[in-house]
């Protein structure tokens, strides 16, 4: 693929170039030659450049014949629209189960968190509630408003699920509105207010903590130092709590007052984080820094637009597509040679441990160019241990 009369595609693409070329003054012209679809030739496109709207839900789609899964990356202003439009969409299918993906969603705004929280609960339930040594309890309840007060719901989390993730799992949680599936989340639970300086500076104080309506604090402990703080998701997978469930919950009863429980009785646990009610440890293969480094260089994605077109061409639908292709042997090895190219050094037993989850990868890359961003994910799921679970909850 050529961009302005100069070859782009290839196995040199880093995010720093993809910036440089498409980003520019809004309204000025791009001149793109892209394959045709149809496998017959290319066609020139010439485009303007302009502000794209970045929806919060990364998919969303229909995962069998009654369960709804919706993969949400933060909590932005649009995110409860977001999540409306993706979740009529859905219900037309006549769901009544749904499984809500914020497995790396770091958060975002706290309004986002309670209204999508809303969406789930009755009006008159306890959301979250702040409260700090010198701030006064402040309550956040749901309303009548919600579009999946009735019917099942599963949340998948993980160590990086952080802040408005928590506050909307940690609600679910407490009030038996769901299941939580997936690893111990990050415990970012502070409010923080912002004082200004004459001098057009300012500074960011905290003054309160966020609390489930348990009355956990979403906050994980300083009480080990800054060093231990900023380490502490290391120290987790040091001490095993990452793929041990074992582990993982008697690590967290070690926390002073741990216990707490929901509505209907049910024994749940603070110390910073939201724990699941079912564990699913980390998957190795999944975190190599062979996988980090082809990521990192946009190989999967440069792979795809130079060699796999004629692949993707055969296939009509991605239905068709994600039940029927699979990554060869030989079209690994050929993958691996081609990354090579711009990646010198992998490391053997990486490339080993990690085949299957490449594999993975390079099919939902595939599947994303021609079928965009649900596609990917469904690709994905498929051998996603976690979301298994969450389905059969």
């Amino acid at each position: 693929m050529n961009v302005d009369n100069k070859k782009f595609s290839g196995t040199k693409l880093t995010n720093n170039k993809v910036d440089k070329i498409f980003r520019g003054d809004k309204d000025s012209p791009i001149v793109m030659e892209v394959e045709n679809p149809a496998g017959k030739g290319t066609k020139t496109l010439t485009i303007k450049r302009g502000r794209v709207d970045l929806s919060s839900v990364d998919a969303a789609y229909l995962a069998n014949a009654n369960t709804g899964y919706i993969k949400i990356s933060k909590f932005a202003a649009t995110t409860d629209v977001d999540f409306k439009v993706a979740l009529k969409k859905l219900k037309i299918n006549g769901i009544n189960k749904l499984v809500l993906d914020l497995r790396g969603n770091g958060g975002g705004y706290l309004s986002a968190a309670t209204s999508l929280a809303d969406e789930f609960l009755d009006k008159g339930k306890l959301i979250v509630y702040t409260k700090g040594v010198h701030e006064p309890r402040t309550d956040y309840f749901a309303t009548d408003s919600g579009l999946f007060q009735q019917g099942k719901v599963t949340v998948l989390i993980d160590e990086y699920s952080a802040s408005a993730s928590e506050i909307l799992a940690g609600a679910l949680q407490d009030l038996d509105r769901a299941t939580i599936v997936g690893r111990r989340s990050f415990g970012k639970g502070l409010v923080q207010q912002q004082y200004p300086f004459g001098d057009g500076s300012a500074v960011n104080l905290t003054v309160a903590r966020y609390y489930t309506p348990s009355g956990r604090s979403i906050q994980k402990s300083y009480k080990g130092g800054l060093d231990s703080y900023r380490n502490e998701l290391a120290q987790r997978m040091r001490k095993g709590e990452l793929f041990s469930e074992e582990s993982n919950r008697k690590d967290t009863l070690l926390f002073k007052g741990s216990s707490f429980h929901t509505s209907s009785g049910r024994k749940v646990y603070s110390g910073g984080g939201i724990m699941p009610d079912v564990f699913v440890p980390a998957d190795t293969t999944e975190n190599s820094m062979v996988v980090q480094n082809l990521n990192d260089l946009q190989l999967f994605t440069a792979y795809v637009i130079d060699k796999m077109l004629p692949v993707l061409n055969k296939y009509p639908t991605s239905d068709e597509f994600v039940k029927n292709f699979t990554v060869s042997d030989d079209e690994f090895d050929k993958f691996i040679l081609y990354a090579s190219k711009s990646l010198k050094e992998m490391d053997s037993r990486e490339l080993l441990v990690s085949k299957n989850y490449i594999k993975s990868i390079l099919k939902a890359n595939a599947a994303r160019f021609k079928w965009g961003d649900n596609a990917f994910f469904e690709v994905m799921n498929v051998n996603d241990v976690a979301f298994k679970k969450a389905l059969a909850q």
